[in-house]
């Protein structure tokens, strides 16, 4: 990766035109081809980029842009349109490269299977004596997140989301019309388990009979413990 610091303008055209005044910025230009203008603010996303495939030269200003202080000239190229950025750089204040290797990517924390791990093996947040059948019911739609027995010995199917909204309903509507068809599941009675619910979930679900379950992903997992809060 390469971290430049200058005093710069850009320009886009292609599918939209875009300019940027002269200012001082941070151009990254990655690995995988892309180039991205930041400033000092904005969060995390660039004032403007081009992203791969793409290729980039640096040219020497003609006359007037050499008159105008610029000392370098990068043209990015998209090698499957006729999007192009150019930024003129009038001074340099840090060129470096980094090389990073390579990265495992983002592994996230909270997701649907670490919920699905942990609800598993705590089944009774379901309710007292409430056992597990199995994870990943597979049925003719896709598989049910977990399926379990309550205390009575009745058939109760979870679909679990990070943030659960409309679709996750609906999806849970599916699994639960089929699953009713099997004399030796029906009744089936579902639940929607989420670490959030969404008010226009909530409502569908209790509409179609569907139990809400809020799930609180620390305290599952120990780091939180509810009884030592004090509200």
């Amino acid at each position: 990766m390469r971290l430049v610091v200058a005093r710069c303008s850009a320009r886009y055209t292609g599918r939209l035109t875009a300019h940027l005044p002269l200012a001082t910025r941070l151009l990254v230009v990655k690995a995988d081809g892309s180039v991205l203008l930041h400033s000092d603010g904005g969060s995390y996303k660039p004032l403007n980029w081009m992203s791969p495939p793409c290729a980039m030269a640096v040219g020497e200003p003609d006359e007037e842009a050499r008159e105008r202080g610029v000392t370098q000239v990068w043209t990015v190229q998209h090698q499957k349109s006729d999007d192009r950025l150019e930024i003129e750089l009038h001074e340099v204040e840090h060129d470096s490269a980094h090389d990073l290797g390579v990265d495992p990517g983002l592994v996230k924390d909270g997701v649907e299977a670490h919920l699905q791990e942990l609800l598993a093996a705590q089944i009774h947040r379901l309710g007292a004596g409430h056992t597990l059948v199995r994870r990943e019911y597979m049925t003719a739609i896709g598989p049910v997140d977990i399926l379990a027995r309550d205390a009575a010995g009745a058939t109760v199917a979870v679909e679990l989301k990070r943030r659960g909204d409309i679709d996750g309903v609906e999806q849970l509507t599916r699994y639960l019309e089929l699953l009713n068809r099997d004399p030796l599941l029906a009744p089936v009675r579902g639940v929607f388990a989420a670490q959030e619910i969404k008010p226009q979930a909530r409502v569908l679900a209790t509409d179609r009979g569907i139990e809400c379950l809020v799930l609180d992903y620390d305290a599952m997992r120990g780091v939180d413990d509810v009884d030592s809060r004090l509200f």
